[in-house]
């Protein structure tokens, strides 16, 4: 856990502390008065940077993943592969989330963590959701922070920019790699004060709350990490069946990666120990030399299917229903966002991923940043799911 981890963390527990202690009484109406203006400010510098980062990113994932496979045939073979399990580690996680939820639901003293959520987006009719998929003015959509015509019109934006002059792509994609390193700045001062805006944030939370936060909030990073759990077990199914490997050899083999992946929650830092791995799984050097480093730089299964997991979470604790096409919206939105974690810091790609999932889903964001707070235990899940999901397509890949 980095300082900065910590310092967040603080400021919930604080937040909390200080409104469980103050209550309902007349100094804690006055202080939960003058912290949620500081609050909402802090959130809102937050999310100013979603469109831009997530559309620019989106963009450069786009034309980093073409030129990174490289028209080689075992990397377009991965790019497929990295798709299809993508959505698959997605709608399994709406499948085991909306389960859980039903058989254990979010605990009554959660409700109070509505008082920080802002109104839900409107959703419109069947018609107006399908057709508005592709949208008639994207600078509309993005004013309006409608992530998924916003999404559409960044896939196709990057797919058309892979495909123009090289000397035209590199100046584009220039550009864009520009946006996202100012937006990264702007989120890195934004983020040296997340500890005082998580704080006033959850001193209201708090005073309401008292002591049942922690369990609510217990609850959530449970939740998250039986979903990224979930999609570390399907990797050990798809992995030996697609693979055509051991199920009890893939197990062994990728162990020690996944050891050095709880220890360091870096999928980065295990990518040594993820090529030794693949040897184990007798996958050649040369196509492991492609595909892992590919896999580490775009592809993120369990935080994908955490993403969705959190949107479903969220409207849970909301009361919000979720109909089969906005889960599968859900789904298919987290798969694409997940491109937008490409080398951000975990408290960055947090509110950039996950934001427009549930925009997408019609579920308001305002709880983010308390949520964020203890992201930092869910996280290891991820990249112990991330890891496993790496190492399950490259044996599939090189086995073919």
């Amino acid at each position: 856990m980095n300082l900065r981890s910590i310092l967040i963390l603080a400021g919930l527990v604080l937040g909390l502390g200080v409104g469980a202690l103050l209550g309902d009484s007349a100094t804690g109406i006055t202080v939960v008065a003058v912290a949620r203006p500081i609050g909402t400010l802090w959130l809102n510098a937050l999310t100013m940077t979603v469109v831009p980062l997530v559309f620019s990113l989106l963009v450069t994932g786009i034309v980093a993943a073409g030129r990174e496979a490289g028209g080689s045939r075992i990397g377009i073979r991965a790019l497929v592969w990295f798709a299809i399990l993508l959505v698959a580690a997605c709608l399994l996680s709406v499948v085991v989330t909306t389960v859980l939820l039903d058989v254990w639901p979010v605990p009554a003293s959660a409700a109070a963590l509505r008082t920080g959520a802002d109104a839900a987006p409107a959703i419109g009719s069947t018609s107006d959701w399908l057709t508005g998929f592709i949208p008639t003015n994207p600078i509309k959509a993005a004013s309006d922070t409608a992530m998924t015509p916003l999404v559409v019109f960044a896939l196709l934006f990057g797919f058309a920019i892979s495909r123009i002059e090289p000397e035209l792509q590199r100046q584009l994609d220039l550009v864009f790699k520009a946006i996202v390193q100012a937006m990264l700045v702007i989120v890195q001062w934004i983020l040296w004060l997340a500890p005082i805006g998580v704080c006033a944030l959850a001193i209201g939370v708090g005073a309401k709350m008292g002591t049942g936060a922690a369990g609510a909030l217990g609850h959530y990073v449970i939740v998250i990490a039986i979903a990224c759990i979930a999609t570390a077990l399907a990797c050990y199914v798809a992995g030996p069946l697609l693979g055509r490997v051991s199920p009890l050899a893939f197990a062994r083999a990728v162990l020690p990666a996944q050891v050095v992946a709880l220890s360091t929650q870096s999928s980065l830092a295990s990518l040594p120990a993820m090529i030794d791995a693949a040897n184990a799984l007798g996958v050649r050097k040369a196509e492991a030399g492609v595909v892992l480093p590919l896999a580490v730089s775009i592809f993120r299964a369990a935080s994908a299917a955490a993403n969705v997991s959190v949107a479903i979470y969220l409207a849970h604790l909301l009361g919000i229903p979720l109909g089969a096409g906005l889960l599968l919206l859900g789904a298919c939105v987290a798969a694409v966002v997940s491109l937008a974690a490409v080398g951000l810091p975990a408290q960055v790609s947090f509110f950039a991923t996950i934001g427009p999932v549930c925009l997408a889903m019609g579920v308001p964001i305002g709880i983010l940043p308390l949520l964020l707070a203890v992201e930092t235990f869910p996280d290891i899940f991820r990249t112990v799911g991330n890891v496993t999901a790496d190492l399950a397509v490259a044996r599939i890949v090189g086995s073919r």
